[in-house]
């Protein structure tokens, strides 16, 4: 068996196993980083979703190299696509015009400047990137892991992974049950942590739905896709709190939790001063418009004939089961593919038109801006994970506006970053509806990142020490970033001081010291004093 050993094994190349990654290799640390899917960036692409984030994202509030890869996906347009005039000067260029976001963009170009800023530590042999590769085992004895085994799932290759520190940036906290580190899943009860929005019984599998996301535009003829073969079950789901079924333009608005009718306008102008600012407004009305990555008119007349879409909406929410822990996982994540599918075809052949017709059956998918043969995204949408027993735990009275009273920052005495989004949890496979708390400028507590027992595993994506509650703010891109980015910091300064991660959380003098080393690289770790939050 091909053996790798290096300072620290990173498993999973999402947004929080990338910075990690980068957050070690500027220390000079050398990484092995294995992912599952074609490209890494989880969920800004392979899983397609544009970037959620705060509306202060252009000015404060996120890291350095998070702004970095921000404006580089920006500077990527400019250089190699031919945007008109006043899109080219715009500093801040939207290339979609997408109202979920400030930076509405193509995953593909992401997942190309992730690999430009990965690109001189490849070349230097720092790095060793091993994709698509499985976590499958783990060597564990006392607390600390000695290697992970992965495997390649093309051919069933191993590769063992030999490393002083293992970051579980997976998607779903895969390495937590293979190391024996403690962990809980889905929601708590109101007992345990006193959440006002907990629910009164505990339940393992109610976690928030997961979304299979894909993209489309529109071309003359007819482009409509072979009707799936589950297409009458998904016609005829209707969640009790929905308002109609699932394969319709009604869903529940998440702030009032009313059914509210969305529209779909095909290929409308560029609005000029329309705002993403979703503290305002969810932005999701028109679901053309919401999450839309190209937007036509920024670009010289005749390089795009339509807009290109992302579709992640509330219709294609998998509400079924948890895949997490579960026996059946890849035959509810089929199902999620098929949800989706179900929902294009009716939108090419049933949907109501403004015109009073039915369908548009020009709606053409677009698997080669997702790097997929069919047209939906490489992966799918996980919005919750397995999350470790942490020394912190951050509960709903930390950060909600109305249990702490006020709308100031939260704060917390060993933060290692910041972060900013209501809790903002879909419908989930327990039967919720959406659960939307406005939520404070937060904070990310160090001790969230570290394990109570397992000594040399770090959680560096949504696997940190949330509840199933607060989950849903800090399960965001720029959030994500930065607990991947700290976690690397963290075990770039264990390496460097021989401290555990639990010592330096322990250790007031070293809390401090590693907090002055994370705002030297570019980390806030508390939000400024502005009014008006």
């Amino acid at each position: 068996m091909n053996t790798l050993t290096a300072d620290v094994a990173v498993i999973g190349g999402g947004l929080g196993g990338v910075a990690a990654a980068l957050a070690l290799l500027r220390r000079g640390r050398s990484v092995v980083l294995s992912d599952e899917f074609p490209w890494l960036g989880g969920q800004l692409t392979s899983q397609a979703v544009p970037p959620d984030e705060h509306k202060w994202v252009e000015q404060f509030g996120v890291t350095a190299s998070y702004r970095t890869l921000r404006e580089s996906i920006r500077q990527y347009y400019r250089d190699f696509y031919p945007l008109t005039d006043a899109a080219r000067r715009d500093p801040r260029l939207n290339p979609g015009g997408g109202l979920v976001s400030k930076l509405c963009h193509e995953p593909r170009v992401a997942a190309a400047v992730i690999e430009q800023l990965l690109a001189p530590f490849r070349s230097s042999g720092l790095l060793r990137v091993l994709q698509p590769y499985v976590p499958v085992s783990a060597e564990h004895a006392e607390g600390r892991v000695s290697s992970v085994l992965l495997r390649d799932i093309r051919n069933s290759d191993e590769v063992r992974v030999s490393a002083a520190y293992v970051l579980d940036a997976t998607e779903t906290g895969e390495l937590l049950p293979l190391t024996g580190t403690a962990y809980v899943t889905g929601a708590e009860s109101a007992a345990e942590y006193g959440e006002p929005s907990a629910p009164a019984t505990a339940d393992p599998n109610n976690v928030q739905a997961v979304t299979w996301c894909f993209a489309f535009d529109w071309a003359p003829g007819d482009n409509t896709i072979e009707r799936p073969a589950d297409y009458e079950y998904w016609k005829n789901y209707e969640p009790s709190f929905w308002g109609d079924r699932l394969l319709s333009f009604i869903a529940p608005n998440p702030r009032t939790l009313r059914p509210e009718r969305r529209t779909m306008v095909v290929n409308p102008p560029l609005v000029d001063g329309l705002d993403s600012d979703q503290s305002l407004s969810g932005g999701d009305s028109d679901l053309w418009m919401f999450r839309r990555i190209i937007a036509r008119s920024n670009f010289t007349p005749g390089t795009y004939d339509s807009d290109i879409v992302l579709a992640n909406w509330p219709m294609l929410d998998y509400l079924d089961a948890s895949i997490l822990d579960a026996p059946d996982a890849a035959t509810h994540l089929e199902a999620t593919r098929q949800l989706s599918l179900a929902y294009f075809h009716w939108l090419q052949t049933e949907a109501p038109r403004p015109d009073g017709g039915f369908g548009w059956p020009g709606l053409r998918l677009r698997g080669d801006v997702l790097g997929t043969a069919d047209g939906l995204a490489q992966a799918p949408y996980i919005r919750e994970s397995r999350r470790i027993r942490a020394l912190t735990t951050i509960v709903e009275q930390d950060i909600s506006v109305a249990s702490r009273g006020s709308d100031a920052p939260a704060t917390f005495g060993k933060s290692v970053g910041v972060g900013m989004y209501r809790i903002d949890l879909h419908p989930s496979t327990g039967g919720d509806n959406y659960i939307d708390v406005e939520c404070c400028p937060f904070e990310i507590p160090l001790g969230a990142l570290i394990p109570r027992e397992t000594v040399n595993l770090l959680a560096a994506s949504k696997n940190i020490g949330t509840t199933h509650i607060t989950n849903g703010a800090y399960r965001l891109h720029p959030v994500e970033w930065n607990v991947g980015e700290s976690a690397g910091e963290l075990a770039a300064f264990c390496l460097a001081t021989g401290k555990t991660p639990c010592a330096v959380w322990e250790d007031d003098s070293l809390t401090e010291e590693f907090q002055t080393r994370l705002e030297a690289s570019g980390i806030e770790i508390h939000w400024p004093e502005i009014l008006g939050y």
